[in-house]
């Protein structure tokens, strides 16, 4: 009888809750027994935690971090400050949520590629994509790195342009000593329970110091309402539940120690892997990277998935089809953005978690090393 490889998990939620566990019983038993499950003391006191944490003034509990987003651009278009048709530049190489975002509210993403060092958007190239049309720029802090320069913070002021973050992937990072989050006119936060901020479920925020817009993304995110059965706005139902507030204050606590973590495992890769086929992640500020992910660059991705698979490793792809390349895009499956396309043909995800074993972030190490087909 063959004997059961020992699976290496990319990410073993269940053994990262076990940290956690007696206080989010406890947090989840206080918002059963008091009856109140959205928009109540837990996620007032969350938002009040989290706005702190990020450094803004402002945070805003919604259901999910695609809606954060969403929410942010509808409010603009509220005020006045956008319109259909305005263009808004992005990464070509982002995950979709962040095109969804621009194109449910019928504006025009205008795709930008990456670097390729650091798979965040080139700022060399964006204001040649600069048009009278053109009102913001949604940078996104892809795998847990800063993508904010101040080139792009520049460009935003000569252009008057507005300064959106998706913040999805990166809690906790910084820059030149200010969290990601706090950097640009607004950011969409996502708490899905993969990130290294996750609830029990989807749930998300949107941080910001501008107090109109805040009160407009309130309005919007309970159905266009301020005040009770009066609608100012056609909104939408986007709420963070009591429950979810709840357990994302207790993981709050412990964010920054996951980090440390999360970035100790990052070194051990960084030093270990020394496959001459294998491009690691470039890390010129370790403030500006909280490695919620780990990717790697080769050119037979594919067969390195399934050799690590076949020992017991499993790792992700993210992501196999850029958007420019989706059925959900087929307008432009045309374009050619080749920087992002070898990004997504070539990137593999490593296990990465705060609760990961050493003798595992070994075990990986040795076996890229050893793989002789790349």
């Amino acid at each position: 009888m063959l004997e059961k490889i020992k699976m290496i998990k990319f990410l073993d939620l269940q053994k990262i809750t076990e940290k956690y566990t007696a206080e989010i019983h406890e947090a989840v038993s206080r918002v059963v027994d008091s009856g109140w499950y959205l928009q109540g003391q837990e996620n007032e006191h969350f938002e009040k935690n989290y706005a702190k944490y990020i450094g803004s003034e402002f945070c805003i509990g919604v259901a999910n971090g695609l809606d954060a987003l969403r929410l942010i651009l509808k409010a603009y278009i509220e005020l006045g400050v956008m319109k259909e048709g305005d263009e808004i530049i992005v990464p070509a190489n982002t995950f979709i949520a962040s095109i969804l975002a621009i194109t449910d509210n019928r504006l025009v993403p205008v795709l930008v590629e990456p670097r390729l060092d650091n798979y965040q958007i080139d700022d060399e190239l964006i204001e040649a994509s600069i048009t009278e049309r053109t009102r913001g720029i949604m940078i996104v802090h892809l795998y847990g790195q800063c993508a904010f320069t101040d080139k792009i913070g520049d460009i935003c002021s000569k252009y008057n342009l507005k300064l959106i973050e998706d913040n999805a992937q990166a809690h906790g990072c910084k820059y030149k000593g200010r969290k990601t989050g706090s950097i640009g006119d607004a950011a969409g936060h996502s708490f899905y329970p993969g990130k290294n901020l996750g609830a029990f479920g989807d749930a998300g925020a949107v941080t910001t110091n501008d107090k109109e817009l805040a009160e407009t993304i309130r309005s919007l995110a309970n159905y266009g309402s301020a005040r009770k059965y009066v609608f100012q706005y056609q909104g939408l139902n986007s709420r963070l539940d009591e429950i979810q507030a709840a357990i994302l204050n207790v993981k709050l606590k412990y964010l920054d120690e996951d980090t440390q973590k999360r970035k100790d495992v990052a070194t051990y890769y960084i030093e270990n892997i020394k496959h001459p086929d294998i491009i690691l992640p470039i890390v010129e500020d370790w403030d500006a990277h909280v490695f919620h992910l780990f990717p790697i660059l080769t050119p037979k991705r594919d067969k390195l998935q399934e050799y690590l698979k076949e020992n017991g490793v499993q790792t992700l792809i993210h992501y196999p089809i850029p958007p420019h390349k989706q059925q959900a895009y087929q307008d432009w499956n045309g374009l050619s953005f080749p920087i992002t396309e070898k990004i997504h043909a070539q990137e593999l995800s490593l296990p990465m978690s705060p609760i990961i074993n050493p003798f595992d972030i070994a075990e990986v190490c040795q076996l890229i090393n050893n793989y002789q087909v790349l």
